[in-house]
């Protein structure tokens, strides 16, 4: 079973991280440098399966709106309902505060979860660290 909680502590915060480097900066080969940025600023989730770490998530305020980043489920934890998880958890909190613009940069191979979400593909393809990605705007 998938559990989602808000990080309040630094053990949890220091296990998104490591996550975050193992996904996207060995894994994907992402700057290490672009990968921390807005951390200060946002808020972060992470996810457990049998108690161990095994996805995280945050969002942060832009002047855009609400976005949502840094999804990133470790290899072995893949195709579980981890992703799902945080999606929808970051989302009930969210929609709880009230009416607001929610977006996020998706990988095209993750757009298909964001779109099971009421999420909707906006503008062109761009590369973010030389991954393509499409703006989605939350619709629902």
């Amino acid at each position: 079973m998938v559990q989602v909680e808000k990080i309040n502590n630094m053990v949890d915060l220091e296990a998104a991280l490591e996550i975050r480097r193992q996904v996207f900066v060995k894994e994907q080969e992402c700057p290490e440098d672009e990968e921390y940025e807005f951390d200060d600023e946002s808020i972060h989730f992470l996810a457990r399966v049998n108690d161990q770490p095994a996805g995280t998530a945050r969002w942060r305020v832009t002047e855009k709106g609400v976005k949502l980043e840094r999804f990133a489920v470790l290899q072995e934890f893949r195709k579980r309902g981890v992703a799902s998880a945080l999606l929808e958890t970051i989302l009930d909190e969210l929609l709880l505060q009230g009416p607001k613009m929610i977006y996020l940069h998706a990988q095209v191979q993750a757009m298909p979860l964001y779109e099971k979400f009421g999420f909707v593909k906006e503008g062109e393809i761009f590369y973010e660290a030389s991954i393509p990605h499409y703006k989605m705007v939350f619709r629902k």
